[in-house]
């Protein structure tokens, strides 16, 4: 019989997409005010992978990521989702969401994505929230699976969550000081 440990804490990223760069501020003030301290905020980049999210949020579309100084256990993903859909629903309009938040959960070996979505290669996590291992590292850098979405595969995101990577390494070590 193997030994239960308890998991090791683990980076929350939040992944940001917005119509309107103006309410930008307000919405990291929502996250900051919900899950604390960002410790890394990047830069805003033009969302061009899909038009999914046009009709309701409008055109262009634009991304940046965030992540938070505290660490989170990951069994805490599911109720980290439901907590940023609730940010969405405060800041929706007449109905159309103006912002769109992204929870992920990183740990130094996966990238895992929250969605309220099932499907075959999700695992059903809590209060209908399902976790998708989106990336895994190996060999000095995360790679995407056969499921990630095409942003995820791209070399901005890749860099940026590998920057996010080397933030939460470095806690990890001054955790063990």
């Amino acid at each position: 019989m193997g030994i239960i440990h308890s998991f090791t804490e683990e980076k929350l990223i939040i992944g940001v997409l917005i119509h309107d760069l103006s309410f930008k501020d307000t919405v990291v003030e929502a996250v900051t005010k919900m899950f604390g301290e960002i410790d890394y905020i990047s830069e805003v980049f033009s969302f061009i992978f899909s038009d999914y999210y046009c009709p309701e949020m409008g055109s262009p579309i634009y991304r940046f990521f965030l992540s938070l100084k505290s660490l989170y256990p990951p069994d805490e993903l599911s109720g980290i989702k439901i907590k940023t859909n609730r940010i969405e629903r405060e800041f929706s309009v007449s109905g159309r969401r103006r912002v769109n938040l992204d929870p992920g959960i990183m740990a130094l070996s996966r990238f895992v994505l929250a969605s309220t979505k099932e499907s075959s290669h999700r695992i059903p996590l809590n209060g209908g929230i399902y976790g998708e291992i989106t990336l895994m590292f190996e060999k000095g850098s995360f790679r995407p699976v056969e499921w990630t979405y095409p942003d995820y595969r791209s070399e901005k995101y890749l860099a940026i969550l590998n920057t996010i990577r080397k933030i939460y390494k470095e806690q990890l070590n001054k955790g063990k000081l």
